[in-house]
């Protein structure tokens, strides 16, 4: 099994809130930089498999995911990935009964089992969609039970399940790799962490391209500060580290002039490939 062509496209890179947030007229806020607008994060993974078929897999579905498919042009989804099962998250879920349309299928959601459950239980309608008082237009989708640190495939790129701390919460991360693949492989993706456990840095040594949380300079429970981010992506050590997750306390052009070589900031529609 192989998987070509591979790139990642990073469809948000903004906190829960989205920046600009409403109501808000800090300098972020009010920027006219585009790399200031940020839709809540989440990726799309982009490759060719290895019967020559396009295929995508998203990671995480956000409730900009409509807005975000049109901007990248997204018209297939071959399966799901969920880091949990948070509003900004997940809450895109509705969305992907698009994809149930035109590729006349149902989708594989792949997740832990207690965000498995969340979602089954706000998604009720799709999984229950038998005891809805109307014939309605509702996502199917088909869920995939997975769990920390035991890997599996999806039509050839390999996916090891990462733990992560989300404060106190065990959320996942992923390492995502192919055999006989370069460009940003392998590659890890960490959102929404405070914390790393020391068996997911282990697993995610040697990898080419990282993703990282990091959701401004202040201290916070939940989330990585600019300075953890950087001295957590010196210790793993990849050729290119991108950090994602931003809220409106960062201002791109002053934040980006504080990064290391080999750091940088995330910009929504940004694509990591050779």
């Amino acid at each position: 099994m192989s998987a070509a062509n591979f790139r990642l496209r990073l469809l948000g890179t903004g906190t829960s809130s989205g920046v600009p947030a409403i109501g808000c007229d800090c300098p972020t806020c009010t920027s006219d930089d585009p790399r200031d607008r940020r839709l809540r994060t989440s990726a799309a993974v982009q490759f060719t498999d290895h019967a020559g078929q396009s295929r995508t897999i998203l990671i995480d579905v956000s409730p900009d995911h409509r807005e975000q498919a049109l901007r990248a042009g997204l018209n297939r989804c071959d399966g799901i990935l969920l880091t949990h099962s948070h509003v900004d998250h997940a809450f895109g879920l509705d969305e992907v009964r698009r994809y149930n349309a035109l590729m006349g299928t149902a989708l594989d959601l792949y997740a832990d089992e207690p965000t498995l459950q969340d979602i089954r239980r706000v998604f009720r309608h799709s999984f229950h969609s038998d005891q809805n008082q109307n014939d309605s237009f509702v996502a199917r989708i088909v869920t995939r039970p997975i769990a920390p640190l035991q890997e599996f495939w999806i039509h050839g790129l390999r996916v090891l399940p990462l733990p992560l701390l989300h404060g106190r919460q065990e959320i996942l991360g992923f390492r995502l790799e192919a055999p006989e693949s370069g460009g940003p492989l392998p590659l890890g993706y960490c959102t929404d962490c405070s914390a790393i456990p020391p068996q997911s840095l282990a697993a995610l040594a040697g990898v080419d391209t990282l993703i990282l949380d990091m959701l401004r300079e202040r201290s916070h429970q939940t989330h990585l500060t600019l300075g953890q981010a950087v001295e957590l992506a010196r210790s793993i050590g990849a050729r290119r580290t991108v950090l994602v997750h931003m809220g409106h306390e960062v201002l791109h052009r002053e934040v980006v002039a504080k990064l290391p070589a080999g750091i940088e900031l995330g910009v929504d529609g940004m694509e990591l490939s050779a």
